[in-house]
């Protein structure tokens, strides 16, 4: 997964374009030091949500919409999870939606100060 989410992100900030070739199952494992066969999972994982595809001896390259499929992905899974958490742990708190929201701005605010 570790590897798959590395991939993704470096596909996010534009370090792999579409059609050009990521690293392979042999580099990611150096890079990582684990076994070839867990960095071909994570190779795996992208093939089968098809942001990567294979080429028959040539190896693995980023699919043409591999940016806007990660980005929806992320949008749908992950940050949903993370926004519902937030809104319980805010009622837990007694935090007001006004409250919320304010502290969501000022994050953003120091986010874009980066």
């Amino acid at each position: 997964m570790q590897v798959a989410e590395w991939l993704e992100t470096e596909i996010m900030n534009g370090h792999f374009e579409s059609d050009q070739k990521v690293y392979s199952q042999y580099q990611l494992a150096e890079m990582y030091t684990i076994n070839p066969a867990t960095a071909a999972k994570g190779l795996n994982l992208l093939v089968e949500a098809n942001i990567l595809y294979k080429k028959r001896g040539l190896g693995m390259f980023v699919s043409e919409n591999a940016r806007e499929m990660i980005r929806n992905k992320r949008k749908n899974e992950t940050l949903r999870s993370l926004v519902y958490e937030l809104v319980l742990e805010a009622g837990r708190l007694q935090i007001s939606e006004g409250e919320l929201i304010e502290m969501i701005r000022e994050a953003r605010e120091k986010g874009e100060q980066l």
